[in-house]
C-alpha cells in the first residue's frame, strides 16, 4: 500500500477537478483502482505504488488546466488516463507539444480533439476548424504559426480576421486606420504575445516578418512560404472566402477557424465558412476539423455557458405569462 497527497486549498479548484457529482474522481478511481479523498485542503491517494503514482500525474496535469483558468472534460479526463496507462491516442497528445519562441510556455493540445487539430496541421497544407468558444482554435493554430517562424519551416506569419462591422461603426471610433482596425486584430495579438516576446513580436511586425491584417487586405496577394490564419472565419462571404484561399502560395500553410453558431453577417448572407466546408470537402489534401464542447479549456464555466445556449430545449422566459 502506497500513499500520496496534494495540497488543495482553493475550494474552486477542488471542485474543477473533482468534476460534478464527483465524476472525474470516480473515472480516475475506477480506471486505477485508487482510494481518493479530501480533507482540510488535502487530496489523499492511496492504493498500489505504480497506481498511485499514476493517479498523481493525472490529478497534476489537471491541476495545471485549472490554474490556466482552463475548465476539465470527461473526455479530457479519459485522455490523461489513457496517457498513463499507455494509451495511443495520449501518446499522440504528448509528441504534439508545439515548440513555441517562449521557452518558459509549455504549448500542447489538451484534449484528444484539440491533438487531433495540431496534427492536421501538421500533415496539410490546409485546415479548416470549427468549434465554440474555447476550444483552442485560434491559440493553437497561432502557436503552431510561431513554431514554424521558430523552427525556420516558413519565413513570414500572416494573421488574419474580418472586420465584419467595418462598414457601420470603424468610421466612428477615433484614431487612424490602425487604431480603428485594432479591436478586430487584438485577439490574435493577444495570442501572439503569450508565445513570443514583445519585442521579438515588434521586431517581426516592423520587418514585415508577422503581419496582422483584416481580410480585405489580402486582395490581390500571393503569399509564399507564409503560414497564413484566417481566424473568425464564420463571418466572411462566399466571395471573400474565395478571395482568401487563392491567396496560397508556394510553399504556404493556412489554417481557416471559425464558430457557425456564431455569424454576425446580414441575415441573408451565406456565410464563406459553411460554403468552403461543403465545397471543398472532397477535395484530397484538405483537412477539416471539428472541435467540440468537450474541447474547451477557456475558463471552467465557458462549457456550461455553451451549454446552456445550445440547449434548444431551454426556455427559462416559459413562465412570462404568470409575472406580467
Amino acid at each position: 500500500m502506497s500513499e500520496a497527497t496534494l495540497l488543495l486549498a482553493e475550494p474552486q479548484l477542488v471542485l474543477a477537478l473533482f468534476g460534478a457529482r464527483d465524476q472525474h474522481v470516480r473515472a480516475i478511481r475506477t480506471s486505477l483502482g485508487v482510494s481518493i479523498t479530501y480533507r482540510n485542503g488535502e487530496v489523499l491517494i492511496a492504493g498500489d505504488a505504480q497506481a498511485v503514482a499514476r493517479a498523481t500525474t493525472v490529478f497534476e496535469e489537471l491541476r495545471y488546466v485549472v490554474e490556466r483558468g482552463g475548465t476539465i472534460s470527461s473526455e479530457q479526463v479519459r485522455s490523461e488516463l489513457a496517457k498513463v496507462n499507455g494509451g495511443e491516442e495520449a501518446n499522440r497528445v504528448v509528441q504534439e507539444i508545439v515548440d513555441v519562441p517562449d521557452a518558459s510556455r509549455r504549448v500542447r493540445p489538451r484534449t484528444a480533439g484539440q491533438s487531433r487539430y495540431v496534427a492536421a496541421i501538421r500533415e496539410h497544407e490546409l485546415v479548416f476548424a470549427i468549434g465554440p468558444a474555447g476550444t483552442g482554435k485560434t491559440y493553437l493554430a497561432v502557436a503552431m504559426a510561431a513554431e514554424a517562424l521558430k523552427s525556420r519551416k516558413m519565413r513570414k506569419v500572416v494573421l488574419v480576421r474580418p472586420a465584419v462591422e467595418a462598414g457601420e461603426s470603424l468610421g466612428f471610433l477615433p484614431g487612424d486606420l490602425q487604431a480603428k482596425l485594432n479591436p478586430y486584430l487584438r485577439p490574435l495579438l493577444d495570442a501572439l504575445q503569450e508565445m513570443m516576446d514583445y519585442a521579438l513580436i515588434k521586431n517581426y511586425m516592423e520587418q514585415d516578418v508577422i503581419e496582422v491584417v483584416p481580410l480585405a487586405y489580402m486582395r490581390g496577394r500571393t503569399l509564399n512560404e507564409a503560414f497564413v490564419i484566417l481566424d473568425e472565419a464564420q463571418n466572411t462571404t462566399v466571395a471573400q472566402m474565395k478571395m482568401f484561399l487563392t491567396r496560397m502560395g508556394e510553399g504556404s500553410k493556412i489554417v481557416v477557424s471559425g464558430d457557425i453558431t456564431q455569424i454576425d453577417l446580414h441575415r441573408n448572407t451565406r456565410s464563406g465558412l459553411i460554403d468552403a466546408l461543403t465545397r471543398l470537402r472532397a477535395i484530397p489534401g484538405i483537412a477539416m476539423v471539428e472541435l467540440r464542447e468537450s474541447d474547451i479549456v477557456r475558463h471552467r464555466l465557458v462549457q456550461e455557458i455553451v451549454r446552456a445556449y445550445d440547449d434548444e430545449g431551454a426556455t427559462p422566459h416559459r413562465d412570462r405569462k404568470q409575472h406580467r
